[in-house]
């Protein structure tokens, strides 16, 4: 029963690393955004400078990477 067992919790283990790491890079690219957000104010339409641009970006094109299945740099 042991032998069993323990090849399904390294598989839910790893499993749960995944997803953990999935739900981090989600949860940065909304923390990014959030301070973008706060940075341009209220009421008023979004104008992003490059610098805006390029970190919501830079986070957006590893979540979109992962998403569609495609490996990149770093991943």
């Amino acid at each position: 029963m042991t032998s069993d067992v323990y090849p399904l919790q390294v598989l839910l283990v790893t499993l749960a690393g995944w997803v953990n790491r999935q739900q981090q890079q989600v949860i940065e690219y909304l923390l990014e955004e959030n301070r973008v957000l706060k940075e341009q104010g209220r009421g008023r339409r979004l104008r992003l400078t490059d610098d805006q641009g390029r970190r919501l970006a830079a986070k957006g094109r590893r979540l979109s990477r992962r998403r569609n299945g495609q490996a990149g740099p770093g991943s």
